[in-house]
């Protein structure tokens, strides 16, 4: 009985090539946003749909991660407690 290779987790639908990821937060919130007109738009062809629809996720992921570090170290700064900010 021939053998069959278990399935890559390399392999194109697993791992979407999404390009890079941006170089700060501003810079992938920016991009996100952009996307994000251009799949309301309607106006984009369907398999550029599913690469926008990728790229979106990867950005989104990549801003909660940025936004997740800021966090702790926050939290790390005020020694484990956030306090409630107060305008002067």
């Amino acid at each position: 009985m021939p053998k069959v290779p278990p399935p890559s987790s390399s392999s194109p639908a697993a791992t979407p090539d999404t390009g890079p990821l941006p170089a700060s937060y501003e810079a992938g919130l920016q991009e996100l946003e952009q996307l994000v007109a251009e799949l309301e738009s309607g106006q984009l062809p369907l398999d550029q749909l599913l690469v926008s629809y990728q790229r979106g996720a990867a950005l989104l992921a990549f801003c909660r991660d940025k936004l997740q570090a800021v966090e702790d170290q926050i939290k790390v700064l005020d020694s484990g407690s956030l306090k409630v900010w107060t305008p002067e």
